[in-house]
């Protein structure tokens, strides 16, 4: 379940991983060197215990490689960032904490 290849669809402004015929998205805004993580949308059929988690450290792993920032304003999204501090503190942009 966790095995999927990410995909940045820059012209619909979202990352996707399509998994047995079904699509989870997360969609962003951009705006200098931040990624604004604005709405994630996961089918019923992929919410699956560790997809969720799988799908949201691939996207931020990502973003780090593109050397940008990134500004959580979906709950489901901060509350990953949140459970996951540790790793992912220095992605969130200076004075904006979780």
């Amino acid at each position: 379940m966790t095995d999927f290849e990410l995909k940045d669809n820059t012209f619909l402004r979202q990352f996707e991983a399509c998994v047995e015929g079904e699509m989870a998205t997360l969609e962003y805004a951009s705006q200098e060197r931040k990624v604004f993580l604005t709405k994630l949308n996961i089918p019923s059929s992929l919410d699956k215990p560790g997809f969720k988690e799988a799908f949201l450290s691939s996207v931020l792993e990502r973003i780090e490689s593109y050397k940008q920032k990134v500004v959580p304003t979906c709950p489901e999204v901060a509350s990953f960032l949140k459970s996951n501090r540790a790793k992912y503190q220095s992605l969130l942009p200076v004075g904006i904490r979780i």
